[in-house]
């Protein structure tokens, strides 16, 4: 009888890349090593990855499989079931892996370890997402924070600093797998209507990708960042997050690659506030971790009486950028046509759903899940309480963004609003985002017919504003 062959395990998981791979770096260091990915949508359940999510994994595997010679193996299923198969096949003495922060693989990756480890095979795990583990930032009393200001300030400033990124290993120990395994097509990741064609012109997924847009941001746009990315029109945005999630870049490297442009002339307080966004993302890991019924629950247990409406009418205007309101549908279109938004503008969109049309957050979480290429549990969840007022920091319930004025702030030339809702582009700014309010003869100059080919609002903003203003106080009374 031939011997197995001894071999180390590397999961990939959301760590798409090669440089400052903790796990990786460490399994390489163990001896041979098998590198694979499992699409798990067994255990996912309701948090399933959506179609943009779906694409955007593809195009990164491939990205991924291609720097390891084509030496990866995919698998889809449980993977208690694909290790409990390996482990028939090769003498597996070890399994490395970073770890993951979303309460179903939480649950998983302990049950599996447990399996795994019954079976005398060695499991080591890492930290390859985040700047501090939720369980390190904590209140004296040793409870999680609800409030950023101090989680971040006190919390996060006053912890050891973030490891420092470590270099990309040599690869010589990775090896083929000698038994079947599928290949990436076989996952069948990308949709099945090819909508996503055009959005392959407009980003690099994979960790080249991600390399690239960091460099570019921390060289154009982090300067003047602090109020530039408020305005959608302009550069000042960082469009990280996507290859973030997808562990194509660590937070690591973004945190330490930004502070090498301290000594930049009037840089300071852009930075500081570059760095307290990285901040906002890690509050999110830590509520999801400490709350995990986050995505589902309202933090705030009084919004539990919230009023909350169904109209799939109105909903599925939303969806489409159809509102009559030009900031919101340019922001729903970016959406529908990139895959991503501009953060202020999902601000504005997001506040326009559950306070002008008081439509549950729920239907928000769950559309931006499905079309969001950075649809990230805690991200995502943790915004969409923090836009409705239910979670934890949240957005004062009387602050509800003005469609009209946010449009006039932050977009005052139309740029970005023309640019996704090109039926307004010959309206004069004066009335672009009231066109309703505009005389029938600059409607008619340009071209434009409300209720025909621009929606008419499809509610009054004042209206709609006491409306949300009265179900609110209903509940803080309570």
């Amino acid at each position: 009888m031939t011997a197995k062959r001894l071999i180390s395990i590397h999961w990939f998981r959301q760590d798409l890349r090669l440089s400052d791979n903790p796990a990786l770096s460490e399994a390489i260091e163990s001896g041979d090593i098998l590198p694979i990915y499992i699409l798990d949508d067994i255990n996912s359940n309701d948090n399933k990855m959506g179609e943009a999510s779906r694409w955007w994994l593809h195009h990164s595997l491939s990205n991924l499989n291609k720097k390891l010679g084509g030496k990866i193996s995919f698998y889809n299923g449980d993977p208690k079931e694909i290790f409990n198969k390996l482990s028939e096949q090769y003498d597996v003495k070890s399994i490395y892996w970073n770890r993951c922060y979303e309460p179903w693989r939480i649950k998983r990756d302990k049950d599996l370890k447990k399996d795994l480890e019954e079976k005398n095979i060695h499991i080591e795990t890492h930290n390859g997402s985040l700047l501090w583990e939720p369980w390190t930032v904590l209140k004296n009393d040793g409870t999680p924070y609800r409030v950023f200001s101090p989680y971040y300030k006190r919390g996060c400033l006053e912890a050891p600093a973030p490891r420092e990124p470590i270099q990309e290993p040599s690869l010589s120990n990775i090896v083929s797998n000698l038994f079947d395994s599928l290949s990436l097509d076989d996952l069948d990741l990308l949709p099945d209507v090819g909508w996503y064609e055009d959005m392959e012109n407009l980003w690099s997924p994979g960790e080249d990708g991600a390399k690239e847009k960091l460099h570019k941001f921390l060289d154009y746009g982090l300067l003047g960042y602090k109020e530039g990315r408020n305005f959608p029109a302009k550069k000042n945005v960082s469009q990280l997050s996507p290859y973030m999630h997808f562990g194509e870049i660590s937070p690591n490297q973004v945190w330490y690659g930004a502070n090498m442009k301290e000594g930049v002339k009037g840089i300071a307080d852009d930075l500081k506030h570059f760095l307290s966004e990285l901040g906002w993302r890690e509050f999110s890991y830590s509520l999801l971790y400490h709350f995990p019924s986050l995505p589902k629950e309202n933090l705030q247990k009084k919004f539990d009486n919230f009023p909350w409406q169904e109209n799939k009418k109105v909903l599925d205007r939303w969806k489409k950028g159809l509102t009559g309101y030009p900031i919101v549908d340019a922001g729903m279109r970016e959406l529908w046509q990139t895959g991503y938004m501009h953060n202020r503008v999902r601000m504005i969109v997001g506040s326009f759903l559950v306070k002008n049309l008081l439509l549950h957050w729920h239907e928000g979480e769950k559309w931006f899940w499905d079309c969001l290429i950075d649809a990230d549990l805690a991200s995502n969840s943790a915004s969409w309480q923090w836009v409705a007022g239910s979670g934890a920091d949240a957005a004062p319930y009387f602050r509800i963004f003005n469609p009209i004025t946010q449009g006039v702030r932050f977009d005052p030339e139309g740029e970005y609003t023309k640019k996704y809702v090109p039926e307004l582009k010959d309206l004069p700014s004066k009335y672009l985002y009231s066109p309703w309010e505009a005389p029938d003869d600059i409607l008619s100059e340009a071209n434009i017919i409300l209720g025909d080919n621009y929606p008419k609002p499809i509610v009054g903003i004042k209206e709609s504003r006491e409306k949300a203003l009265s179900a609110f106080d209903k509940i803080r009374i309570k």
